[in-house]
């Protein structure tokens, strides 16, 4: 049955067309509610082994540089002494409560009393470390309490964000309040410090404003959700520049150029500007703000469509970390920090929750599937910051960083990412990404169960199996890549309505009902978009959600030399023995092969070059 399309996209780099009461009656304006992944059990032979490399090595190898390699857990150590010396950069706190996230999130599904117990250490540190009026940063508690608050630059609110988002986890992990209660304690003191009537105040790197939603979840209390909507509209007035930043304040690079509510185009730091846009999307959801969803309607046709790398990732520059102008995409020097895919990632699931729109999954997982799972190597143990389309085999993982938020950003999102494969509406549970689980969650009063079974991403065969009695329908996403596909339910062939681009189901379903969507998962050759010049003559390789790329190890004679063109012809082979078990494509044109790898998987052996984009002829 052919996909019928709803609406055409041109992504740049590629042609294709437990809250309180009070926090669960305010959020109206959604249409979707996430499931937690704390209700979803996942199992299969892709995330599976990668999630238990995530206990077994990643977790561990970031507890080591933690405690024994840098100087994160000693600087929480002094600032309870109020004595000795900081160590690292101004930030590193935040990298020590992104790690206790990701132990929290681990612990929700593989219960560890080791870790448990070595995040509890850690967690009476950071109590120890905490000030009597509820301010808690090591670098202001050892290097002079009379500077905080006079540098917007310096991260005070980002790594008190992050330490209220592990707070959240650990408490609903474990039910330990000692992390939430140190959390709660700073929020409160801000707000001695800042709000109406107070001290402006423009947060240099976002971070705090989704992280005080989360805690007015689970709290209950509103304050938290005024504050956050109070730093938003902050920016945009000139209070960035006021004398509190010693070199200045660029106001694009830190999204003050204008309110939030009035901006059309994406500009200066990527990470920083995708956790202002979760923040807003929050926001929004909670205060029923039409404007802050307008202006995140034109800022994602602008990301996606200008400023967006096939890859899912996002920001070309080095000398910004970020945006330059619109279809500036260089391959070789594109920047497409790790931390930046899995904002996309955020963002685009808060967007799919407040529209109900299948758009926002498709580019959560191409960001999720390339430019966030190219962050870590398949051992687990080394990270990419810089995640480029091009490499002359210079450009490799790192065991970790001075500037660590790219691994502990990695031991916080994977645990996570069974929340982005099911949602509820009042008449709909949606099905949004294709990976073998085992889920029981609540929708209403209802409980739902289902068992999916896939080797998704290798082929698009999916066998959903209902295991309890409803009536609301099951939305199926039919991914954007995705042209041909079939539909059954009880082996019965169906064709169903499509809506923002998922299959609608309507069904009174019985446990044991078996719904199986096989999607035609054909090797593509992408064109970019004539705008992005330095794609002009090339051609990108995509099958499923996979993006490919081309490496010098599996191509060594005449790499440089290798072209495409439109005689060539593509086969695909899943090969167990490579790379941990992937689908390769292999291009033959005449008497050349080329070679192509999930472009995910690159750099996992002999340094070589890679590139994703390769010169093409008519």
């Amino acid at each position: 049955m052919k996909k019928i399309l709803l609406a055409t996209l041109c992504f740049v780099g590629f042609t294709a067309c437990s809250a309180k009461k009070e926090a669960e009656t305010v959020d109206t304006f959604r249409k979707v509610d996430q499931v937690d992944f704390s209700n979803v059990h996942i199992h299969d032979n892709f995330w599976s082994p990668r999630l238990e490399k995530h206990i077994m090595v990643t977790l561990p190898v970031c507890i080591d540089q933690i405690e024994n390699q840098t100087g994160r857990i000693r600087n929480f150590e002094n600032a309870a002494k109020r004595s000795g010396e900081h160590s690292g950069i101004f930030f590193d706190d935040s990298d020590v409560y992104k790690a206790v996230e990701g132990m929290a999130y681990s612990l929700i599904n593989h219960p560890d009393t080791a870790l448990e117990k070595k995040a509890d250490e850690w967690i009476d540190k950071f109590a120890a470390a905490q000030m009597p009026d509820g301010y808690i940063n090591t670098y202001y508690t050892l290097t002079g309490l009379d500077k905080r608050w006079t540098n917007m630059d310096k991260h005070e609110m980002y790594c008190a964000g992050h330490m209220i988002e592990a707070a959240v986890a650990y408490y609903e992990a474990t039910g330990k309040r000692k992390m939430l209660d140190v959390a709660q304690r700073m929020a409160d003191y801000m707000m001695t410090v800042f709000g109406p009537e107070k001290r402006h105040w423009v947060p240099g790197h976002e971070e705090i404003e989704m992280a005080l939603v989360k805690l007015y979840k689970v709290t209950g209390e509103k304050k938290y959700v005024d504050f956050a909507y109070w730093l938003l509209e902050e920016r945009g007035h000139g209070y960035g520049s006021d004398g509190n930043v010693p070199n200045g304040w660029n106001q694009k690079y830190y999204q003050d150029a204008i309110p939030v509510r009035d901006q059309e185009k994406i500009s200066g730091h990527a990470v920083r500007s995708m956790y202002l846009f979760c923040g807003m999307a929050d926001v929004a959801a909670l205060k029923q703000d039409s404007g802050y969803m307008a202006a995140l309607n034109r800022l994602w046709d602008n990301v996606v469509l200008q400023n967006m790398y096939i890859t899912g990732g996002i920001g070309s520059s080095s000398h910004n970390e970020g945006f330059t102008v619109d279809y500036d995409l260089p391959n070789k020097e594109a920047y497409c920090e790790t931390c930046a895919s899995v904002g996309m990632v955020l963002w685009n699931a808060r967007m799919n929750e407040l529209t109900g729109d299948a758009k926002y999954v498709d580019v959560l997982e191409r960001s999720m599937y390339n430019g966030a799972l190219a962050g870590i190597n398949l051992k687990g143990d080394r990270f990419f910051y810089v995640n480029p389309l091009e490499s002359d085999g210079d450009h490799h993982r790192q065991a970790w960083y001075g500037c660590a938020c790219c691994p502990s950003q990695i031991s916080r999102f994977l645990p996570s990412i069974g929340n982005y494969i099911y949602g509820t509406s009042k008449n709909a549970v949606y099905v949004n990404l294709y990976i073998g689980n085992d889920a029981k969650f609540k929708m209403g009063e209802k409980e739902i169960e289902f068992n999916m079974e896939t080797n998704y991403p290798w082929n698009g065969a999916v066998k959903l199996t209902v295991d309890s009695d409803f009536k609301e329908d099951i939305r199926m996403r039919i991914p954007d890549w995705c042209k041909d596909y079939t539909l059954a339910v009880n082996g019965k062939s169906v064709t169903p309505t499509i809506d923002k681009g998922y299959a609608v189901l309507t069904n009174k379903w019985k446990k044991g009902d078996v719904i199986e969507l096989n999607m035609d998962m054909p090797i593509e050759v992408k064109a970019a978009d004539s705008r992005v010049k330095q794609d002009a003559g090339k051609r990108a390789i995509q099958r499923g959600p996979l993006v490919y790329c081309m490496e010098e190890t599996d191509n060594k004679d005449h790499y440089d030399e290798l072209t495409l063109s439109s005689e060539t012809k593509y086969v695909s082979e899943f090969d167990d023995t490579l790379l941990g078990g992937v689908v390769k494509v292999r291009a033959n044109d005449k008497d050349k092969v080329i070679n192509f790898i999930p472009y995910y998987a690159w750099d996992n052996r002999e340094a070589g070059k890679m590139k994703v984009w390769i010169d093409y002829t008519e």
